[in-house]
Order: C-alpha cells, then sequence, then structure tokens
C-alpha cells in the first residue's frame, strides 16, 4: 500500500504541475491577447486623432482663403482706381501666403490618409488656381476677370464641402487603413 501511496503522490504532483504550467500558459496568453488589444486601441485612438487635427488645419485654412476672396470681390468695389489696385495686389499677396499654407495642410493629410481624403484635400487646393488667376487678370484690368473671380467661389466652396463629407466617413470609420 505504501507504494500505492508513492505513485499517487507522484500522479497528483505531476498533475498539479501539469495544472499550474496550462493555467499559466493560458494567463499569459490571455494578457498577452489583452495587452494587443489596448494597444490597437491606443494606435486608433492616436491614428484617429492625428487624422482629425489635419483635417481640422485644411478647413481653417479653407476658411481663411475663403474670408480674403470675400475681400477681393469688396476690393473690387472701390471707387479709386489706385486704390483698389493697391488693395488688390495686397489680397494677392496675403492669398498667395495662404495658399502656401494650404499647401502644406494638404501634404500632413496626404501623410496621414485615407486616400480619399487626400485626393478631396488635393481638389480643394487645387480648385484655388481659377481664383487666382482669376485676381491677376483683375489686377491687370481684363474687363471680364471680376465675374469670372466670383464664379470661381462657388467650386471652391463644393469642393471645401465635398473635402468634408470625406473627411468626416473617414473619422467615423472603424477600421484605420
Amino acid at each position: 500500500m505504501a507504494d500505492n501511496t508513492l505513485w499517487v503522490a507522484a500522479l497528483t504532483a505531476g498533475t498539479a504541475v501539469l495544472a499550474s504550467w496550462v493555467t499559466s500558459r493560458g494567463t499569459a496568453r490571455a494578457a498577452r491577447i489583452q495587452a494587443d488589444a489596448a494597444a490597437a486601441t491606443v494606435q486608433a485612438d492616436r491614428l484617429r486623432a492625428a487624422r482629425r487635427a489635419a483635417y481640422v488645419d485644411v478647413i481653417e485654412q479653407a476658411q481663411r482663403m475663403g474670408d480674403l476672396y470675400w475681400k477681393v470681390t469688396d476690393a473690387h468695389g472701390i471707387t479709386d482706381a489706385g486704390e483698389r489696385l493697391a488693395a488688390l495686389e495686397d489680397l494677392r499677396l496675403r492669398l498667395r501666403g495662404e495658399y502656401a499654407v494650404l499647401r502644406q495642410r494638404v501634404w500632413v493629410v496626404d501623410l496621414e490618409g485615407p486616400a480619399e481624403v487626400a485626393s478631396a484635400a488635393d481638389r480643394l487646393r487645387s480648385s484655388t488656381s481659377d481664383n487666382w488667376r482669376a485676381l491677376g487678370a483683375m489686377i491687370a484690368g481684363e474687363a471680364d476677370a471680376a465675374q469670372r473671380f466670383n464664379e470661381c467661389y462657388a467650386p471652391f466652396w463644393q469642393s471645401v464641402v465635398t473635402f468634408v463629407e470625406a473627411a468626416r466617413r473617414a473619422l467615423h470609420e472603424t477600421r484605420t487603413d
């Protein structure tokens, strides 16, 4: 009987060691899965925050440019030709500086992604070209330049709206391209 007790004790000890090993492996695996899930959540939150900041910067810059476009229309209404020309030239310089900022912010959106939003941001940037050319024509004194400039505002603003819609969709997606 003493022999059986030794075997039972050894079998019990072996079972306890095996159960402990299996439990520790399961616990370690569960902890690893939980840590990976937490890291993925943190990464997704960081990506979303970076994208949101980049998108907001583009929207704010587009708003600044839109405000200057309104000022161009106002400046065109100045009756004194010298004052009008000076105001338009000043606004053109300011728009050039604002465009440089917009271009840089569009590049950041291109880095942050996704591709659909980056394309919408680039289309927004490109939509400023017609305004720029029309403003140059206004300064040069072309007769229909002011009308062309005013006609450029709606496509510009539509590109802003399109960008905002693409950005909103990207921010509400559950996956992180």
